[in-house]
């Protein structure tokens, strides 16, 4: 064994027992610090004019294309998990709780890059879809590949998606299919589409020779992008655009109480992340709050429980925080309010009422109360909300 002379020996290294302890790494770590981000300053991405689409689009379904549309139309809820798995894909990348961040423009540009895999792999996983022989898929016992693009239209296809004659052995064995998807967070709008991609229906350009006959457009990868006349031969699924992409709340709050939000603390204390949940739930009122919400604002590994601990912190100023066990959803709905589910949490300011008051109401105790609204949300000295049960009923909620 060689000595490298003249380098010190890791003492920490030498202590015993702390070889496979965090200790040492977490006294000077930053990956659990809390991060700021600024707005962005330019849009996530483009729907540019010649590819853009409309909602409720009635098309008649390609023969070759129909194997693959008809296997997502038998998909139990198959709208619905699709847009999850794109909302999913980009907050895995976000990853808010290690670093703040709540735009897609805050990524790196390698992340960036990997969005498209990152949204493949979570539809391969939430559909069980098969391996392809020649692409990653296999939809309906066909090969068919998933292409994603944060601009409408900008797919990037491989030589091996299709037929030609000059590729030779990079060339594809057929015209395949693919799956198309976009997502913008900024509009909360996405699609999805299927085409069959050929050569004539990618990108051609000018030759550069006297003639100027047209040669196929490749970039720098031997990729090319489809048409813009291509559009007309996508299948878009479910009607074409989307405008419910799962919210981004952070980015859609307005940006004065999204700063409140972030750099909320105690009089002559630094924020903590205890006091910035407090004050998500104390801003956001009468909406769903997810996991990664509080998890991006919270930058803790306990963020979940912050969220339960924000009940005490409001308590006194009227408020109550709902989330999905024990009475909180029979509270929820008797408020007619969205019913959290496991993961979601939802806020709103509490009143006493009469047993006449025409509001929504729920009883504990023999009391009534009902959303706050009008001068009571402007009450400085506001009733403290009821503590409500984990387990045992309230009054009228059915066993």
């Amino acid at each position: 064994m060689t000595i490298q002379e003249g380098l010190p020996f890791p003492q920490d290294a030498a202590q015993p027992g702390m070889q496979e302890s965090r200790a040492l790494a977490a006294k000077h770590s930053r990956r659990n610090s809390f991060h700021t981000w600024d707005p962005p300053c330019e849009a996530m991405g483009r729907m540019p004019r010649e590819w853009r689409i409309q909602s409720g689009l009635t098309q008649h379904i390609p023969d070759d294309l129909a194997p693959f549309v008809e296997w997502f139309h038998n998909q139990p809820e198959a709208r619905e998990r699709f847009r999850w798995a794109l909302r999913d894909s980009l907050d895995e990348l976000l990853d808010g709780q290690r670093t703040g961040r709540w735009a897609y423009q805050h990524l790196t540009k390698t992340e960036k890059t990997y969005l498209g895999t990152a949204v493949e792999v979570n539809l391969t996983k939430e559909f069980a879809i098969d391996n392809g022989v020649d692409l990653d898929w296999s939809i309906a016992g066909l090969d068919i590949d998933c292409k994603f693009s944060k601009d409408l239209g900008g797919w990037e296809i491989p030589m091996e998606m299709y037929l030609c004659a000059d590729h030779g052995e990079r060339g594809g064995h057929a015209d395949h299919a693919a799956v198309v998807t976009w997502m913008n967070d900024d509009t909360s709008q996405w699609a999805a589409g299927i085409v069959r991609i050929t050569d004539q229906r990618l990108r051609w350009k000018r030759g550069r020779g006297a003639n100027g006959d047209r040669v196929r457009a490749y970039n720098r990868d031997n990729k090319r992008k489809l048409s813009d006349g291509a559009k007309s031969e996508v299948f878009w699924l479910w009607g074409g655009l989307q405008t419910d992409l799962p919210a981004n709340l952070l980015l859609q709050l307005d940006r004065e109480a999204r700063v409140r939000i972030l750099t909320a603390s105690l009089p002559g204390r630094a924020s903590s992340g205890q006091q910035r949940v407090s004050q998500l739930f104390r801003e956001v009122q009468d909406r769903l709050i997810g996991r990664q919400t509080v998890l991006t604002v919270g930058q803790q590994d306990d963020a979940p429980k912050r969220a339960r601990d924000a009940r005490l912190d409001l308590r006194p100023e009227g408020i109550v925080v709902l989330g999905h066990q024990g009475s909180h959803p029979h509270v929820a709905r008797q408020l007619e309010l969205p019913v959290p589910i496991k993961g979601e949490w939802i806020s709103t300011r509490l009143v006493p009422v009469s047993s006449d008051d025409a509001r929504p109401k729920f009883s504990l105790d023999g009391q009534f109360w009902a959303r706050a609204r009008g001068a009571e949300l402007l009450d400085p000295e506001p009733v403290p909300a009821p503590n409500l049960p984990d387990k045992r009923k309230i009054d009228g909620q059915a066993p």
